[in-house]
């Protein structure tokens, strides 16, 4: 007898893919399909698909005649300080009490002013004293020439020898030599009294005041600083090279905030500076009162350099690789123009223009704007520019 398991026959049946199931995925299939013919049908132009069949119409640009040069003039600028010929800090050589300052900032003064003094009032009774010296030193030297006279007539008459006429004449010289002492002393006196005051040494203004009256001073304190009014120099820097092209005695124009000024150029030292590497040429400024001292002033100064290129806007650059620039040129072809790129070697910039050398030939034209919508070989019609002239004549 066979014992069958009742659900043997199920476990086999549910194994095999059900008529039904296809039917569904062949519905689906069929479904997908026709969906995606009806979306082609849909966006396809009556036209049919769409072709270009003619070129762009070409960009118009702006461009510029380029001018090949052999050299080009180079503008370069040194600026240096105009300051006063003479500036004096002015003090005591002694120290004391100072007494007065008749001065403050900002005053002229002419030379032999007395601009402060110190307290002299010791020094002062000290030199009475050393006058009252000096007289009792010529009274006694009067004295003694009176008794060399008595002894030489007494030895005339016999009545002395030649040893007293010695000794009375030595006494002579000996209160000669106390009046002149005494009279040294009481010179020094005058010197220490007349070295208490501070005296302006030229015509000038005064620019600083360190110190007030009652204030000791010792010696060497500075009171007060002197600048000379109307003599104004200016010392600027150069290269060795420019600097040996300059002329002494010749007129130059300096440019100031305020101004320009004529200057005549006094030297050039013609020694470098170890820190600067410079050579200082030093100018007089002839009409001092059109500037401040302590004002910035600039010389302007020509230069050719002999190098051959061309000028053109910073606008028709684009940068390349290499530390090279590009220009394009528009370049005729037999249907018209095209933008054709030349690599170019920047020289010198001078504001919105740059002075670069490469393949370019005079006459031809180059595009100065529009260089972001411009491709390589890109159909162009060029249109010459309006601007000022670019090479700055």
């Amino acid at each position: 007898m066979t014992n069958t398991h009742p659900y043997a026959g199920d476990e086999i049946r549910e194994k095999k893919p059900s008529v039904m199931k296809g039917l569904v995925f062949l519905l689906i299939l069929i479904l997908c399909g026709a969906g995606l013919f009806f979306a082609a049908t849909r966006l396809r132009s009556a036209e049919g698909p769409k072709v270009a069949h003619d070129a762009p119409a070409p960009l118009t640009v702006s461009v510029i005649l380029a001018e090949p040069a052999a050299a080009f003039d180079l503008k370069e600028n040194y600026a240096g300080l105009a300051e006063a010929r003479r500036t004096s800090m002015l003090g005591f050589s002694s120290g004391g009490r100072i007494a007065s300052i008749s001065v403050d900032v900002g005053d002229r003064v002419k030379s032999g002013d007395t601009l402060a003094k110190l307290d002299t009032r010791s020094l002062e009774a000290q030199l009475a004293s050393a006058n009252a010296v000096v007289q009792e030193a010529r009274s006694a030297h009067d004295l003694a020439l009176s008794t060399v006279e008595r002894q030489r007539q007494l030895k005339l008459q016999g009545h002395v020898s030649q040893q007293h006429v010695d000794e009375a004449e030595a006494q002579a010289n000996t209160a000669l030599a106390r009046v002149e002492a005494a009279k040294a002393q009481a010179d020094t006196l005058r010197v220490q009294i007349d070295l208490a005051r501070i005296t302006a040494p030229f015509d000038g203004v005064v620019t600083q005041r360190m110190v007030d009256e009652g204030a000791i001073a010792s010696p060497g304190l500075l009171v007060l600083e002197l600048v000379e009014k109307g003599h104004l120099e200016a010392r600027l820097g150069l290269p060795a090279a420019t600097a040996a092209l300059l002329e002494p005695g010749k007129e130059y124009t300096l440019v100031a905030d305020t101004g320009s000024v004529t200057a005549r150029l006094r030297t050039v030292t013609g020694v470098i500076d170890a820190n600067q590497r410079t050579v200082s040429a030093v100018f007089d400024i002839e009409n001092p009162d059109a500037i401040a001292a302590g004002s910035v002033v600039r010389l302007g100064l020509d230069r050719s350099i002999g190098e051959e290129g061309f000028w053109v806007p910073v606008k028709a650059l684009s940068s390349a690789s290499r530390g090279l620039w590009t220009v394009y040129v528009a370049e005729p072809t037999g249907e018209g123009w095209r933008a054709v790129p030349r690599p170019v070697e920047t020289v010198h910039s001078d504001g919105d223009r740059t002075y670069v050398r490469g393949p370019v030939t005079a006459g031809d034209r180059i595009i100065v704007d529009g260089l972001q919508r411009i491709t390589p070989g890109m159909p162009v019609t060029p249109r010459e520019s309006t601007r000022a002239d670019l090479t700055g004549n």
